[in-house]
């Protein structure tokens, strides 16, 4: 078989495993993505892959690298559906408390994260360095929106935590993206005894101002074309048109006096969805459709993101010891902070009591910024790459069944007379 014939065989497979496992999966009341997930480990290279078997499994971690343009389309329109979530109706309400809740659990978050990783280097100097330890803090404040969206979909949560949910995650990789740079300077002027100003405030700043711009650049076109086509089938290709474009737009990157400019394709996508669904009177409808038609990318995006997980990292000791540091806290972290902020801004209970649980999936953002740590150099860059492989295979699985169980506590998932597509009660 060539190339093209094994890879469609792959994908088919993985499609359909994933499916079967999310039977699998129901049975024991655990969340579709965990299925997908579980899927993705088993058929990676670390178990079925490693079999080297045609059409079965993805054999290396060069073969999941060539279909990053598959996970970098299905983000884009994770990010472009949670952009339907900052409508000015629904933000009149959640605004000022979404803003400072996504601000103050990712601060916390770090903050917890600096502080034990810091405390772990002086009482074991060889495991972790300052520099890693202050990067890792960064990563903690990261959350994932995809795992959180599928959850919520899947069982078609709504109530008060929902609605702050999804807002607050979005916030939480916008304030990531300050977060990151501004310790990775830190780090490296800690390294090297230089602070470069252009990487620690002017670069991240220029990236989310530029990625927010093309965002609301491609909703007003878009907008403007959706008036010329009349047909639901047609403004659906429009729209779908108009996430790849500024997909494939936000994954260049130019030189601008001196300064590097790149854009956040999550930022660009949440802010086409944010302008369009305010500017267009049937954008929910549209959203609607791009839900059914997205469904198998999300699920051939989650099965490819367990097989990209590594299980060798479980194989170093110090990446163990590190990495539950790290879980532990980052989780006490998001959690407090949730619960603080949303008693502040009186929040109802249920907020204050079960969002932070929410916010502990971690993943494509997380990755992204390991792979600036190398920056640090081998051995600390290393640390941090490790570390954030750890946390995103423990968090990938565990984190959507513990939103599951958060908005199910909260009253927001009902697991009563759920419709079948055969039109029959599913309970």
């Amino acid at each position: 078989m060539n190339s093209t014939t094994t890879m469609l065989l792959t994908l088919g497979i993985a499609i359909f495993g994933g499916l079967l496992m999310s039977r699998l999966a129901k049975l024991i009341n655990l969340p579709a993505v965990t299925a997908y997930l579980v899927t993705g480990i088993l058929l990676g290279p670390f178990v079925l892959g490693g079999l080297d078997l045609p059409g079965i499994g993805f054999h290396s971690m060069e073969q999941m690298e060539s279909l990053s343009l598959l996970s970098d389309t299905a983000l884009g329109f994770i990010a472009f559906a949670i952009g339907n979530e900052f409508r000015l109706s629904q933000l009149k309400k959640i605004g000022k408390q979404a803003t400072v809740i996504g601000i103050f659990q990712a601060v916390v978050a770090t903050l917890v994260v600096d502080a034990a990783l810091i405390g772990l280097h002086f009482l074991m100097p060889n495991v972790i360095s300052i520099p890693a330890a202050i990067t890792l803090g960064a990563v903690a404040a990261a959350t994932a929106p995809a795992a959180t969206l599928m959850v919520v979909r899947q069982y078609k949560a709504k109530g008060p935590v929902t609605d702050v949910l999804l807002p607050v995650v979005a916030l939480d990789d916008a304030v990531g993206l300050i977060i990151f740079p501004l310790s990775l300077g830190i780090a490296m002027a800690l390294q090297t005894g230089h602070a470069d100003v252009a990487s620690i405030v002017i670069e991240p700043l220029m990236e989310i101002v530029f990625s927010l711009g093309l965002g609301a650049i491609m909703s007003l076109l878009l907008t403007y074309f959706e008036r010329f086509f009349h047909s639901r089938s047609k403004r659906l290709t429009l729209a779908v048109c108009f996430v790849f474009v500024t997909v494939g737009i936000s994954l260049c990157s130019f030189p601008i006096g001196g300064y590097q400019v790149r854009f956040s394709s999550l930022l660009s996508c949440m802010m086409l969805g944010t302008v369009f669904c305010n500017l267009c009177d049937f954008s929910q409808e549209l959203m609607d459709r791009c839900e059914r038609w997205t469904a198998p990318l999300f699920v051939v995006f989650f099965v490819l993101s367990g097989a990209e997980l590594d299980l060798s990292i479980f194989t170093h000791l110090t990446i163990v010891i590190v990495g539950v540091v790290f879980v532990l806290t980052r989780s006490v972290g998001k959690i407090s902070g949730a619960w603080m902020s949303a008693k502040w801004t009186h929040c109802d209970p249920m907020v204050t009591k079960y969002l932070g649980i929410t916010l502990l999936p971690q993943a494509g953002v997380a990755l992204g910024m390991s792979m600036m740590a190398m920056e640090l150099g081998t051995t600390d860059g290393s640390m941090v790459r490790n570390i954030t492989l750890f946390a995103v295979l423990i968090y990938e699985l565990v984190g959507p069944l513990l939103t599951k169980m958060a908005l199910t506590a909260a009253g927001e998932i009902s697991q009563e007379g759920k419709s079948s597509a055969r039109g029959a009660k599913v309970h």
